[in-house]
């Protein structure tokens, strides 16, 4: 079954209306009585969200990944004219 509700309606009943999408209705949502839009779910992908830990193992970080080069430092200080701390 069709629901077809203009913008107003569809404004003050949201709600509803996803939860009648959400439940295989087709929900259309029209402008001056012609259809502009349809409401339809987002489909879900199957098997568990990857949570935290999930890369583990997959990806590394460098040990000296923060590490600053001394002749990027200087530079910066030549830049600044000062000694940075």
């Amino acid at each position: 079954m069709t629901i077809q509700v203009n913008v107003y309606e569809a404004k003050t009943q949201l709600s509803e209306l996803l939860k009648q999408a959400e439940a295989g209705e087709d929900v259309v949502i029209a402008r001056s009585g012609r259809p502009v839009v349809r409401l339809v779910p987002v489909e879900r992908r199957s098997g568990q969200r990857p949570g935290r830990g999930s890369l583990k193992g997959k990806i590394w970080i460098s040990e000296d990944f923060d590490k600053v080069d001394d002749e990027i430092i200087e530079e910066f200080e030549q830049a600044l004219g000062q000694v940075l701390p």
